[in-house]
């Protein structure tokens, strides 16, 4: 009888040995996969939800906080509508760089650290920020970039490797020489915001 009860002991001794030792290795496997997020996969866990929770506040590295929808998600860069920008919700482009924090409410916190879903992957998640300027370039749209220095209308001309060229002139009106303020060189690195009307 004595004999029964230490082998009953010994058995859940061993159960429970054996319990913490599965629990111990799903906490650090989950704490490889959560260093192993990047700040594009936690944005884009969020903006799959739904309503209310895909509006993110983010805080750009010059210290303004804007409101927005990401729509599209590029390999180093989004494209969101800027909801705190005023009438007609215009769009905008925002390097993951320009990123100096994310605001999240605590439902987006939890949402934000969901495991990646297995769907494949799409081309646009390995498009740079150079080939997106070089598109509004090769398109001749008019739009606004903020830089740490303050934000500057016009055209882009060219895109380089790490910068690009922009012909300044008035917000709304057509690219013609005569409209050229001047032309600026602008690193690529500088660019906090790309707006698009």
């Amino acid at each position: 009888m004595r004999w029964d009860n230490l082998f009953d002991d010994l058995e859940g001794q061993l159960e429970n040995e054996l319990n913490a030792e599965d629990l111990d290795l799903r906490a650090e496997e989950e704490r490889l996969r959560l260093g192993r997020l990047s700040l594009r996969q936690r944005l884009t866990a969020v903006s799959a939800g739904t309503g209310s929770s895909r509006v993110l506040r983010i805080v750009l590295v010059d210290g303004r906080t804007l409101t927005i929808r990401p729509t599209t998600f590029g390999r180093d860069w989004l494209a969101a509508d800027l909801l705190d920008a005023g009438a007609g919700e215009p769009a905008g482009v925002v390097p993951f760089t320009a990123i100096a924090a994310v605001l999240l409410l605590p439902e987006q916190v939890a949402q934000s650290l969901e495991p990646e879903s297995e769907a494949s992957a799409r081309l646009v998640d390995r498009i740079g920020l150079p080939f997106v300027l070089r598109d509004l370039c090769r398109r001749r749209k008019s739009l606004e970039i903020q830089t740490g220095l303050g934000s500057v209308t016009g055209t882009i001309d060219r895109v380089g490797r790490d910068h690009l060229d922009l012909a300044v002139h008035a917000p709304g009106t057509a690219r013609r020489a005569a409209a050229v303020a001047q032309y600026r060189i602008i690193p690529l690195g500088q660019i906090q915001l790309v707006r698009l009307d």
